[in-house]
């Protein structure tokens, strides 16, 4: 498991999205601080900041990727093994290049060869074991296999380079050092080293990624010769990176590895913000309750601290309590569309009629801020079906359903919401369009071919 372990650091920052499924992780401090570090580094890359996306994903492996559109996709582990905001800026830089770059548009060019040669090994093979030589038939499709494979990480090694220094040259253009960016390939290549490999243990043709090695020989002149590289660290932004990675250290982690890394006896922000979280997820409320406590008072006018203070209340099964902390921090934050979605959720759990208007207000401005979010539907819809209003109710539910995949539920909602609004309204001009493409995917949809027979 080592030697594995030590072979995928290697290829770090893929730039396609693995096939497994990963939970996304959304928290409003992380994303304000992604956006701000990573603004720079779009203007240079001359995209627009509101298409670009940087998004967490609750991975523990060292890796960050992009699997098409402008999103940048980050693994909770990169964020848990970078030291400051720096080095994380340095793989968005690179990661971004592959976007400016269109790299995983032109994947195809890289596998099509590859593909071609791979094919033409299996006919030659099977013409060959049919004329009565299945030894050579094997060896035939074997090495075309391996040159297919050869041809194709070959590829891929290059448009890595390529990413780099399309990278390098962001973060000169955006005023950022390029010293995260050499330190967390330093860093790669520890870790390497740490699991028993030099790069004589490596076979560098079978590798996705050009070795960390060679791509620090390859960078270090440019990086050093670039106008930003004796910036002096940004205190501030380095200040808030501190404070995500704990609060993500006392969600992602067990909970005894977050009290080994904060201990109690460790009273400062970051380490109260650690605590609070492990404390939440491990089931001591009481205990979270009075790190988020904490938290606040030695920063009272915080909306992130005053947000997780409302959290663990709601969560804890006290929404009214939660009531004035999450108010509180949906004003601080400029009305974010996260924490006012926990908000309304609270509002809403409180059972309590005379919240319910300002529930529907709260969570339609949420999802009219940030119309991605399956949970602020959801949570609507709870507010329309309390008021009695089943039409929005289903509305809200066609959307939510429309969000996690499920068409056919999301058309069903769709209709029953047409039928309660009064037409060509806005919202029932919305449930048409629902109705009518949540209708046609499932329509599409190949595995649902046998359901419809």
């Amino acid at each position: 498991m080592k030697r594995f372990a030590a072979a995928c650091a290697a290829a770090l920052l893929l730039w396609v999205q693995p096939a497994v499924a990963q939970s996304i992780l959304r928290d409003a401090e992380t994303e304000s601080l992604f956006a701000d570090m990573s603004a720079p580094l779009v203007k240079a890359a001359g995209l627009g900041p509101r298409n670009v996306q940087i998004v967490l994903i609750q991975d523990d492996s060292i890796n960050a990727f992009t699997a098409g559109g402008q999103t940048v996709y980050l693994n909770s582990g990169l964020l848990q093994s970078a030291d400051n905001a720096n080095q994380v800026q340095g793989v968005i830089a690179h990661e971004l290049g592959h976007v400016a770059d269109g790299h995983v548009a032109l994947a195809d060019a890289g596998a099509r060869p590859a593909m071609g040669m791979y094919i033409l090994s299996m006919v030659l093979g099977v013409a060959a074991m049919a004329a009565g030589s299945a030894e050579a038939g094997a060896g035939i499709m074997a090495a075309g296999q391996q040159a297919a494979t050869g041809k194709y990480l070959a590829f891929s090694r290059n448009v890595e380079s390529v990413a780099d220094a399309t990278g390098a040259k962001f973060l000169r253009q955006g005023d950022i050092s390029g010293r995260g960016m050499l330190a967390f390939f330093k860093k790669l290549q520890n870790d390497q080293y740490r699991y028993g490999y030099g790069n004589k243990d490596i076979n560098p043709f079978l590798q996705t990624h050009p070795l960390s090695s060679e791509r620090i020989a390859t960078l270090t002149a440019d990086l050093q010769a670039s106008p930003a590289w004796n910036n002096r660290p940004d205190a501030a932004l380095d200040e808030r990176f501190r404070r995500v990675k704990a609060k993500l250290a006392g969600y992602v982690l067990p909970v005894n590895e977050t009290l080994a890394a904060y201990p109690p006896s460790d009273q400062s922000v970051y380490a109260h913000y650690a605590r609070a979280y492990a404390y939440h997820k491990g089931g001591y409320p009481e205990k979270a309750q009075a790190e988020a406590e904490a938290l606040v008072a030695a920063r009272p006018r915080d909306p992130y601290f005053q947000e997780v203070q409302g959290q663990i209340m709601l969560e804890a099964g006290h929404p009214r309590e939660a009531l004035t902390p999450l108010r509180a921090a949906v004003q601080g934050s400029n009305n974010n569309p996260l924490i006012a979605t926990t908000l309304g959720h609270a509002l809403v759990a409180t059972d309590d009629k005379a919240n319910l208007v300002e529930a529907v207000k709260v969570l339609r401005s949420a999802v009219a801020r940030d119309d991605d979010n399956p949970f602020a539907w959801f949570q609507l819809g709870a507010a329309y079906e309390a008021q009695g209003d089943q039409a929005r109710a289903a509305l809200a539910s066609a959307e939510q359903q429309g969000l996690i995949g499920d068409s056919r539920r999301a058309a069903v909602s769709a209709r029953h919401a047409m039928a309660g609004i009064a037409a060509n309204t806005p919202d029932w001009i919305r449930a048409q369009d629902i109705a009518m493409t949540a209708q046609n995917a499932w329509d599409v949809d190949p595995r649902n071919k046998h359901r419809r027979k």
